[in-house]
């Protein structure tokens, strides 16, 4: 009896395990669109590690997505938000602007939030750098990362839109692996 217990709740477990994959897995793809297309004056670019002063290849990445958009939409204001960590030269938002910068956006486009050491920091407090009135805005981050973000902003009372970029292969498993677990963490916590 014990053992026909055991195994059904095994089951069980497996079952949950499976379907919270799947569901996750759903909540990341639906959580990069609708794509982002300019109709929205402030873009959000999330931080991401600064090895030194220096963004890393996923900052990079998301980097790289904002000045294409930028050059496409030449109105649209950014807010680099990222603090600084403690093995970080600088904080996250003063690395993006500095390689921003250098890619030819203009300076006086650029907000920095400078406080932030999460994702829920990084809305919360990018939120109130924009102007009272505004309350759409558009999300910059890693395509696996759109979803959390996009719910964060969400329960903050943002109405968001997406810009995907690419995740490195070098952590694409790692991070879309432990991305599940904190997305899970956001829908139950709003954070």
């Amino acid at each position: 009896m014990n053992m026909k217990i055991f195994l059904l709740c095994s089951l069980l477990l497996l079952f949950l395990c499976v379907f919270l994959w799947w569901k996750t897995g759903d909540w990341i793809r639906k959580g990069q669109s609708p794509t982002a297309n300019g109709k929205y004056p402030y873009a959000i670019i999330l931080g991401a590690k600064v090895n030194g002063n220096i963004p890393s290849q996923s900052l990079q990445y998301r980097l790289d997505a904002a000045v294409q958009y930028a050059n496409e939409y030449p109105d649209v204001l950014f807010i680099l938000s990222g603090g600084q960590g403690p093995d970080e030269q600088i904080p996250e938002a003063e690395a993006m602007k500095n390689y921003l910068v250098e890619k030819g956006v203009e300076e006086n486009r650029l907000l920095l939030e400078t406080a932030s050491t999460s994702t829920y920091e990084n809305i919360l407090f990018s939120k109130q750098l924009l102007p009272s009135s505004v309350d759409h805005v558009t999300i910059i981050t890693s395509d696996y990362h759109l979803a959390r973000a996009r719910k964060i902003a969400d329960h903050l009372a943002l109405k968001t839109d997406a810009l995907a970029a690419k995740t490195p292969n070098v952590v694409k498993w790692k991070s879309t692996t432990r991305e599940r677990a904190a997305l899970i963490k956001t829908y139950v916590t709003g954070r």
